[in-house]
């Protein structure tokens, strides 16, 4: 499941920039996740920008995951094509968060 995970979210890296939705911004695709029935994929994403940005650049992917499916389908040989839903991944908003609380407390000298 692990390498199926890793494909699925290389395919969609690659193909999320090249979407022309004006909606989606600067999107980078963190995670997957596959039922192991092949039926249901979640698509973890982190979004660079305002919580707005974030939203419409969900509501972009979620209107574009028939155009996802279909490059997965036609770069993929799998069984089953995923349906897709995407979600906001907030572990890298946290980590640079957690970077920033450290460089705080601990300055350089």
């Amino acid at each position: 499941m692990r390498r199926v995970n890793e494909s699925v979210r290389q395919v969609l890296a690659e193909a999320v920039p090249e979407l022309k939705d004006p909606r989606i911004g600067l999107v980078t695709i963190t995670g997957v996740e596959t039922s192991p029935d092949l039926r249901h994929a979640r698509v973890f994403v982190s979004v660079l920008g305002s919580e707005r940005k974030r939203e419409r650049t969900l509501r972009g992917l979620e209107a574009a995951h028939g155009l996802l499916q279909a490059r997965l389908a036609r770069e993929l040989r799998m069984k089953r094509t995923p349906q897709l839903t995407f979600e906001y991944d907030p572990s890298v908003e946290r980590g640079v968060r957690m970077t920033k609380l450290i460089d705080e407390l601990a300055p350089d000298e």
